[in-house]
């Protein structure tokens, strides 16, 4: 029996080409020319309208995809006609134009024997094979949306492309910080015989290729090296963002040949760098979430230790009142002397007592913002006077030396600063060092500093760098850089045992920095002193003198 062939358009043409079903169609599906020989079906009404593919959709992304890519694809795919559905082995060729466009594509296919005559019904079953490339995408995806963490996402992305798409190395590079344009080697993919470039900086900027990529958000391909210790011969670079925001870029190196990234290359890592950029957010946003969460946790510990040592440190000075008075009014003195000693002993507790609760006050104003200042000409030498009195009688009461040395110069030192703040800021440092040195004693410096700075948009000439030092217990190294926390403590029994509620620092960071100051804290270890460093702002230059400082001792 002969078989019967339907041909239209150019099908004189294809029937030359030896394979069952050829054709040409469009993006839209539309047949341009159809060749089928067939011994089984009527054909007799065959039209593009009764030979379809069974999954239009699928069938129509796939000649979307060859046309896009101009790369042929082969795969299996179901067409319906009549009440019968006919499996084919199809390949899919992009028809390139003479200016390198692509419009349509060829088809070429056979029949599947084992499959050749089934009904609508029986198709759910038969495969379709998957571009391999989508299948990849798929993979990957899959691995990366498993964890929320950052460095598993990076590795598993560099070892998928790198291996997949067979190249001398992947990077992942992250910028250091949110706000920077330095980019980082976060993650490697790299083959034995090249060097590794882990963690690598490089300032994008520096790079055209690297900007063109951020810039246009689209893959860069480039046949030389982006920095001076890249081998690559041929390079990748697809950036990879989150809500418009760069985090990360890929980068693909072939550094044993020059390569030609051909666009289904560029168009998987395109797809799966928007995926591993939503990826890195979501790792990063949650990371943070966490370190939040640890942070809360933590300060709500250090609250409720603060709050513990501090209702202990103001039941004691306010049981001291309510006993001295107690001894006055139930005329427990022996005489006037004693009873005007009770009532002194009342008055000094209940200082105490206002200290206390003007530092919890203070810093629940500074950390609500309304903490005032009034910074204006203030002078140096006055908060040092002041300073003098407060300390000289404590200091021989406990057989310590107290100094203060002074910048020598012709004139008074003039701050810009509010000059209540900062003499309480010095009441507080002089204050610790008087209650943890039970030898040697301390000493108070100053040195001009000449550094222009600008604070509330008002210029000033230097700044003063004040140092208070002392030979008390120090602070062992590894707890020092949260001393200027809010309710740390280095040691909660040091509290019970010198009184306070710790946060003297706390209080004294906040009010330097609000007068536009900076602030440190140095010791060498415990029981090996400490070194409270802060700058103040200076109204005006003082005239220096060449001769040695001067000197306030007792």
């Amino acid at each position: 029996m002969m078989s019967n062939i339907v041909e239209y358009n150019n099908g004189h043409i294809f029937s030359q080409l030896g394979a069952e079903l050829v054709f040409t169609q469009n993006a839209q599906g539309e047949y341009l020319s159809f060749y089928w020989k067939s011994d089984i079906y009527n054909q007799s009404n065959l039209d593009q309208k009764t030979f379809q593919p069974l999954v239009k959709e699928t069938y129509l992304e796939r000649i979307r995809r060859v046309i896009k890519r101009k790369i042929p694809e082969q795969c299996n795919y179901v067409f319906c006609h009549e009440q019968f559905c006919l499996p084919f082995e199809l390949i899919i060729s992009p028809i390139i134009l003479s200016d390198g466009a692509v419009e349509s594509v060829l088809v070429m296919g056979r029949s599947l024997d084992n499959a050749s005559h089934l009904s609508i019904e029986s198709t759910s079953a038969l495969p379709t094979n998957p571009d391999p490339y989508q299948k990849l995408l798929t993979n990957i995806a899959r691995k990366i949306r498993r964890t929320l963490d950052l460095e598993t996402i990076g590795q598993q992305t560099v070892d998928s492309i790198g291996e997949a798409l067979k190249a001398s190395r992947c990077l992942l590079l992250m910028p250091t910080n949110s706000n920077s344009e330095i980019l980082q080697v976060k993650a490697e993919y790299c083959e034995p015989k090249y060097k590794s470039l882990l963690a690598m900086q490089i300032k994008y900027s520096d790079h055209e290729e690297m900007k063109e990529a951020i810039m246009s958000r689209n893959a860069v391909i480039f046949n030389s090296s982006h920095c001076a210790d890249c081998d690559a011969l041929s390079t990748l670079l697809v950036p990879t963002f989150y809500q418009q925001e760069l985090n990360g870029i890929i980068c693909l190196h072939q550094c044993d040949r020059p390569r030609s990234w051909n666009e289904a290359e560029q168009e998987l890592v395109q797809e799966l760098a928007d995926q591993v950029g939503t990826a890195m957010a979501h790792a990063t946003i949650y990371q943070k979430l966490e370190i939040a969460n640890k942070e809360a946790k933590e300060a709500s510990r250090l609250k409720s230790e603060f709050l513990a040592s501090t209702s202990h440190e103001l039941r004691t000075p306010l049981n001291g009142i309510l006993g001295f008075l107690k001894l006055v009014l139930d005329d427990m003195a022996d005489d006037k002397e004693e009873e005007r000693e009770f009532i002194d002993q009342a008055y000094n507790s209940a200082l105490h007592l206002l200290n206390l609760i003007n530092d919890i006050l203070d810093i629940a104003k500074i950390e609500a913002g309304k903490m005032e200042f009034e910074l204006t000409s203030i002078s140096w030498n006055q908060i040092c006077d002041e300073i003098q009195k407060f300390a000289h009688s404590q200091a021989e009461k406990k057989n310590l030396y107290f100094h203060i040395e002074l910048p020598s110069t012709y004139d008074e030192i003039l701050l810009y600063a509010d000059y209540q703040r900062l003499l309480q800021v010095m009441l507080n440092l002089v204050g610790n060092s008087l209650k943890f040195t039970q030898e040697g004693g301390i000493e108070i410096k100053g040195e001009i500093v000449h550094k222009q700075i600008e604070i509330n948009d008002v210029i000033l000439p230097g700044v003063l760098k004040i140092s208070v030092e002392d030979t008390g217990i120090g602070v062992a190294l590894d707890k020092q850089e949260r001393l200027f926390e809010t309710f740390y403590q280095v040691d909660g029994s040091r509290t019970k045992a010198y009184g306070g509620t710790g946060l003297g620092l706390a209080i004294s960071k906040r009010l330097v920095e609000a007068m536009g100051g900076k602030i440190s804290f140095y010791s060498m270890g415990e029981f090996l002193g400490t070194t409270v460093t802060f700058t103040m702002p200076l109204a005006q230059l003082p005239l220096l003198k060449t001769e040695n400082q001067d000197k306030i001792s007792e």
